[in-house]
């Protein structure tokens, strides 16, 4: 390639001076304890350090920053780039909010087409959207900071297929914390900053050979906070045992210091924002991401049946967004809420839909269908996916109409036969009955005074109960024990 031909493929990046930076306040962990604690001078240094090596291999252009907001320079949030469009960030802090018509101003100067992402929703850009080395592809986290329910919007926006993973540990708050595509379909990531299924779909997507996993120790560093030009690396830190690997699969790795900018949780990436994401050739709209709505009534605040049933989707690995709630204007009478339930495939939410049914949720009305019934084809055996019944008083909808369940039961099957349903314990079932499957068409009946009184159903209130997942490893521990001691 001649030197004009390699002048045209420069990058494009955003960045911005640090002359405000600083940590005045605390929404991620790694701002804790270290409010006021930034040395400006030496931040300025290895602003200008990283400025200058990425300057070297690619064109930088430059916002002028604002006085009062400290998190500016971190441009990476500022919003998500194709072509000549952006995606405006929607901060979920306050305290970052007042960025966003700065960064707008920008944009618009610059003749890209802004966009804004649907109201009451979060996104916080190339922080937690980022395109495969192809563009075909674009990798959105939800969780803390970005809303899974605006992942098939971004689908359709840039016509790309979006594939979701879900962020579990706080420290990786956004997804290119832990999460960091490199050319040539190579991938770096810190597994253990996801669920299990995020894990299985990045496996599903990216070979074997393409991954790079990273160790505890080099995710708390950032490494996969990096910049990639081309085949060269940017980065804060980088184990031997990572150079190894990089240089294995022809990367050259650039390790710049950028301590001061880790007090707030940053790094090189978080410090850049690509503004020349291709438009890929050809590429097509798909999100797995699923929605569904749900009703829930009775002494929703009284009972804690609301909270449980928020805390039961959000530990499902789903998301909700109230749409309607009407609040009972005495202790006595009851409240509604409609509540949209959203999950990152059918599956999960199939499976969250069930679990919120137990715990007193219905389909809107005009959504019900009858239970769906199958038959068992051996004694002692439910088929798959049988709806397990609670304590609660349970009606299952029949030919058009609604049946109560008789011998009512935790933990047993529902079988329905001569328009009739009763609970049965699993090992007494015999083949050729038929039992209700999945939550469709099935209605607990709450009794409002149990619930005064405090007999309700607590989601997780027991501290052995098995739905509970064991957040801590010991490495994040350690981790919080060296970051209070530091």
């Amino acid at each position: 390639m001649t030197d004009s031909g390699k002048e045209k493929n420069r990058k494009r990046l955003l960045m911005c001076r640090p002359s405000f930076y600083s940590v005045d306040y605390v929404i991620n962990p790694w701002m804790k304890g270290n409010i006021g604690k930034v040395d400006r001078a030496k931040a300025k240094d290895q602003w200008n350090r990283l400025h200058e090596i990425i300057a070297s291999r690619a064109e930088v252009e430059l916002i002028k920053p604002a006085d009062g907001l400290p998190d500016m320079v971190f441009t990476a949030n500022a919003g998500l780039v194709m072509g000549g469009d952006v995606v405006l960030a929607h901060f979920a802090h306050s305290e970052r909010s007042p960025e966003e018509p700065f960064f707008r101003k920008w944009f618009e100067a610059n003749r890209f087409t802004v966009h804004t992402v649907p109201d009451n929703l979060f996104f916080e850009g190339a922080g937690d959207a980022l395109f495969d080395s192809d563009g075909r592809k674009l990798w959105v986290a939800y969780g803390d900071r970005t809303s899974l329910e605006i992942h098939p919007w971004l689908a359709a926006l840039f016509n790309v297929e979006v594939v979701s993973l879900r962020l579990t540990d706080r420290r990786f708050y956004h997804l290119d914390t832990c999460f960091f595509p490199l050319p040539g379909g190579y991938l770096l990531y810190y597994p253990d900053a996801f669920d299990s299924r995020s894990v299985r779909q990045i496996e599903r997507f990216v070979p074997a050979p393409k991954r790079i996993t990273i160790d505890g120790a080099d995710a708390s560093a950032f490494s996969a906070n990096g910049v990639a030009l081309d085949r060269t690396v940017i980065m804060h830190a980088c184990s031997e045992e990572l150079r190894a690997k990089l240089s294995s699969a022809g990367f050259e790795t650039v390790v710049t210091d950028l301590s001061e900018f880790m007090k707030a949780g940053g790094s090189a990436k978080c410090l850049t924002l690509r503004l020349d994401e291709p438009v890929p050739a050809t590429s097509s709209a798909r999100s797995e991401v699923s929605s569904r709505k749900i009703v829930a009534e009775g002494q929703l605040l009284d009972a804690g049946r609301m909270s449980g049933i928020c805390d039961a989707i959000v530990m499902g690995g789903g998301s909700f967004r109230v749409r309607r709630m009407r609040i009972g204007q005495s202790r006595q009478a009851p409240s509604t809420a409609e509540i949209e339930v959203t999950a990152p495939d059918v599956s999960i939410l199939d499976s969250l839909i069930e679990k919120i049914v137990r715990l007193g949720a219905r389909l809107p009305a005009g959504e019900t269908t009858d239970a769906k019934l199958e038959h068992v084809v051996k004694d002692g055996v439910a088929p798959d996916n049988f709806y397990s019944s609670t304590i609660y008083k349970t009606e299952v909808r029949v030919n058009g109409g609604w049946v109560e369940v008789s011998g009512q039961r935790m933990d047993s099957v529902v079988v329905v036969a001569d328009g009739e349903a009763h609970c049965e314990l699993l090992r007494n079932i015999k083949a050729g009955e038929m039992v209700v499957t999945g939550s469709d068409g099935v209605r607990l009946v709450r009794e409002t005074a149990r619930a005064e009184h405090g007999e309700g159903f607590g989601f997780m209130q027991s501290g052995i109960s098995s739905e509970r997942r064991v957040e801590l490893s010991i490495g994040r521990i350690a981790w919080e024990m060296n970051h209070i001691k530091n």
